[in-house]
């Protein structure tokens, strides 16, 4: 029989353990784009079980020596989120409960969080926190693999614990170079969600652009979408504190958001004291006075690109058809994308879109 002590025993462990965990992973990715309410048994069942795979690989982390306690902890808190979400999703399409299936899916990024910090020494997830599409780039994955650690690049959250309001996370990409200006990207999260689960929707495509990325956690439950505006002074000021420490290219300031964060780009995007040069609401809510009220000069040629799908069953289609023809009669230059299969959910395909778009590709 071979020995199995020494290296040669963790690299086997992880040969073992990685595809599963990143299978599941994607399959968490899957049900998440395409969640639809009649929808969720089917999507459950097509997600499959990767994660029994992974419960059999997981026992042996146990085994690994201290020195490697960083990586297993990680690992195995990963591997657990895997589960939990795995558990919930089931129990979820057995009982049609929506609600279940969205809290379900929060654990995703809680995997991806504990997992990010391994994408450097390990090619398989550095391939994995990157777009598709991207993923074959060897040039890039060099480059990420060979970028030095520095203080002033990767993941930084700031008064942003789970549960914590107003708080803000930050990407800042490990190839960033101080000579360049860097597009920036501030995503918002849709309502009762969280800036630091939001971040991972955008981080494969900000890292393989080269796009500096904030995430904010609204101050309220949601965004200030009535009331007090207290969320704008924040976006303005996270831009200024950013700008003032990385080299951001003052041309290229996307403001976008999910859902209320949607909403909430349009609300304050369309201020006359806004600090972003694009917009790019998805899936929003749209009332024409925001284009009636808003200020004309702020409006004439501002890109926004709009991003709705036909199944929407919280803000239907024919908002985002308003929205299209109220902003372009108000002299913005108008993208618009209808997304067919596309139901209340986050399409991440469109990242890279967006940020080709931003680059005025």
């Amino acid at each position: 029989m071979q020995d199995r002590d020494g290296p040669d025993r963790e690299v086997e462990d992880l040969s073992v353990l990685l595809p599963p965990l990143l299978q599941a992973l994607e399959a968490l990715g899957f049900v998440a784009r395409y969640l639809n309410p009649p929808d969720l048994p089917q999507l459950v069942a097509a997600a499959g079980d990767p994660d029994i795979a992974l419960a059999a690989a997981r026992p042996a982390l146990s085994a690994w020596p201290a020195a490697l306690d960083d990586v297993r902890t990680r690992l195995e808190t990963a591997a657990d989120a895997v589960a939990t979400a795995f558990a919930e999703l089931r129990l979820a399409a057995e009982t049609g409960d929506l609600g279940q299936a969205y809290r379900a899916l929060r654990h995703a990024p809680r995997a991806d969080e504990a997992l990010y910090p391994l994408a450097q020494g390990l090619p398989p997830l550095s391939r994995y926190f990157l777009p598709p599409g991207g993923r074959g780039d060897e040039g890039l994955l060099a480059a990420l693999a060979a970028a030095p650690a520095s203080p002033e690049t990767g993941v930084f959250h700031i008064d942003n614990e789970r549960g914590a309001r107003g708080g803000v996370s930050l990407y800042v990409p490990e190839t960033y170079d101080p000579a360049t200006p860097a597009p920036l990207v501030v995503a918002l999260h849709g309502g009762s969600g969280h800036g630091r689960a939001f971040l991972w929707s955008w981080l494969r495509d900000a890292r393989a652009h080269g796009a500096i990325l904030i995430s904010p956690t609204a101050g309220g439950g949601t965004w200030a979408l009535t009331g007090s505006d207290v969320d704008s002074p924040h976006l303005a000021h996270l831009v200024a504190q950013v700008s003032g420490r990385w080299n951001v290219d003052p041309r290229r300031r996307l403001l976008t958001g999910m859902s209320d964060g949607g909403t909430f780009a349009y609300v304050s995007g369309l201020d006359a004291a806004s600090p972003f040069t694009h917009l790019a609401p998805v899936a929003a809510a749209f009332h024409p006075l925001l284009a009636q009220f808003a200020d004309a000069g702020r409006l004439a040629g501002l890109p926004i690109h709009i991003a709705h799908g036909a199944l929407d069953w919280m803000f239907p289609i024919a908002m985002a058809h308003e929205a299209r023809d109220a902003l372009a009669a108000a002299g913005a230059q108008v993208t618009f994308r209808e997304i067919a299969d596309l139901s209340h959910t986050y399409p991440r395909e469109l990242n890279g879109e967006i940020l080709d778009w931003l680059d005025g590709r």
